[in-house]
């Protein structure tokens, strides 16, 4: 089997070589003292992880964005409240005991060794061990703070606080070890690139049964089950979080390869990232603007995060006309999973399950479609062999993430709720999460109140 993070390791030496020529002038051995290539190696690679996990720290923001333009403006400040405290509860978490969960030397269930990074080796996947745990906990920090726009303007900031810290240092890790650490689903020949699994399942799934355990907005439905609008009240700002995000997704997708190499698998990367998120979002406001008879911006937006979510478990073992059909499939998948939830009566504000929850489950499912065994899968994804090997690895896969993210946060959603409360009083969400929880505003000079 082929690997494609251990090919870019390996053309990074003759990246590095090629570097060295340059600055020398040509003369690699001008001075007397040997350059340790492996040094200027790790160094580059050290470089590229970083850039890629401040990308993704930067990512909070596109989230903080996307959820405050898409709620009302009485509950801003408590949504950005939850997603700024997301990263800190999640690099607490990481820190104590998560990272030790999913990379600590351990059993096909958990690690169990590397509790608060103690005992160590300095360096993990080739690149010093605490820019390797930056990474990995932007990542962590991601998954967490998805559940956020799914159970926005009516759950408890106590309980959101215990929930994140939960997440981030227990569900997250343990699942990240059967994936990324050694576990049983990675020597099953499991494969999930940079997180359509690992992040955006685990997030959206905990994001749908949080909204089913905290039950609908008031006002959401009619008495007959119909759903009524309740707007957004900034669509500038949640493009801009869109925007935000589909620009860090290019550091959560390529920076997964912990290497530069020669650069060509960054390349492959970046473009099946750009075109999954490109088609998507045209596939979701084609598909909106023929159902509903106008073409919705917010849905648009949705489906190019839905291409992207999709993309990210298969972007390095996929050609690029794959990455246009698993982004237009996302599209498609977001919308319908709205109007399902609706149907359903789960009132989710910002799409948090159809976006992350349905399209990280299709684009599990799309490596042991499109995916292929020379760029470093273990089979050939049936697009091309006609063998059901890789897909059956990924429906188990996800069928036993599913499971587990849905006992887990079950349990911990209930123990919530039965000590601190999860929802807040019917009067504090009429007034607003803003006032009743923090007791500030959004937008200061500016009387906000609503009765929806």
């Amino acid at each position: 089997m082929s690997d494609p993070v251990t090919k870019s390791r390996k053309n990074t030496t003759v990246t590095a070589a090629v570097i060295l020529m340059c600055l020398c002038g040509g003369n690699v051995f001008a001075s007397n003292e040997a350059i340790d290539t492996a040094k200027i190696v790790q160094g580059l690679d050290t470089v590229w992880v970083l850039l890629g996990a401040f990308l993704v720290f930067f990512m909070q923001a596109g989230f903080g964005m996307v959820e405050a333009g898409f709620i009302r403006a009485k509950n801003t400040c408590n949504i950005l409240t939850k997603n700024f405290l997301d990263f800190c509860m999640a690099s607490l978490g990481f820190f104590l005991v998560g990272y030790a969960l999913m990379f600590g030397d351990g059993n096909a269930f958990c690690g169990t060794s590397g509790w608060c990074l103690g005992g160590l080796d300095e360096t993990a996947n080739g690149i010093p061990l605490f820019a390797f745990w930056l990474f990995q906990a932007a990542f962590c920090g991601a998954a967490a703070t998805i559940v956020a726009g799914g159970m926005a303007e009516r759950m408890k900031f106590v309980a959101y606080l215990i929930y994140s810290f939960f997440i981030s240092a227990l569900i997250y890790p343990i699942i990240g070890h059967w994936i990324w650490g050694g576990g049983w689903l990675f020597k099953m020949g499991f494969t999930d690139f940079a997180g359509s699994t690992v992040v955006h399942t685990v997030g959206g799934c905990a994001a749908l049964v949080g909204t089913i355990a905290l039950k609908p907005r008031k006002g959401k439905y009619a008495l007959d089950g119909k759903p009524n609008a309740i707007p957004a009240h900034s669509i500038p700002l949640a493009s801009l979080g869109v925007f935000i995000l589909w620009f860090g997704w290019f550091g959560f997708n390529a920076g997964s390869t912990l290497s530069v190499g020669d650069g060509s698998l960054i390349g492959r990367i970046a473009i099946n990232t750009n075109l999954a998120a490109a088609l998507g979002g045209i596939t979701a406001m084609i598909t909106v603007w023929k159902r509903h008879g106008k073409p919705d911006l917010s849905m648009a937006m949705n489906g190019a995060l839905a291409g992207l979510v999709a993309v990210t478990a298969p972007c390095a073992y996929i050609d690029p006309w794959a990455a246009l059909v698993i982004g237009s499939i996302g599209g498609y998948l977001v919308v319908r999973g709205v109007e399902l939830l609706d149907k359903l009566r789960i009132d989710d504000p910002v799409g948090a399950f159809p976006v992350h929850g349905i399209c990280g489950i299709w684009g599990t499912i799309a490596v042991g479609v499109f995916g292929k065994e020379s760029l470093g899968l273990p089979y050939n994804g049936f697009a091309y062999s006609g063998n059901p090997m890789q897909i059956g690895i990924q429906m188990v896969g996800i069928v036993a993430v599913i499971a587990f993210v849905c006992v887990t946060m079950g349990g911990i959603f209930k123990l919530i709720d039965i000590t601190v409360g999860l929802r807040v009083s019917d009067n504090e969400e009429i007034m607003g999460l803003d006032i009743s929880e923090h007791g500030m505003e959004s937008y200061g000079g500016f009387q906000i109140f609503s009765t929806m």
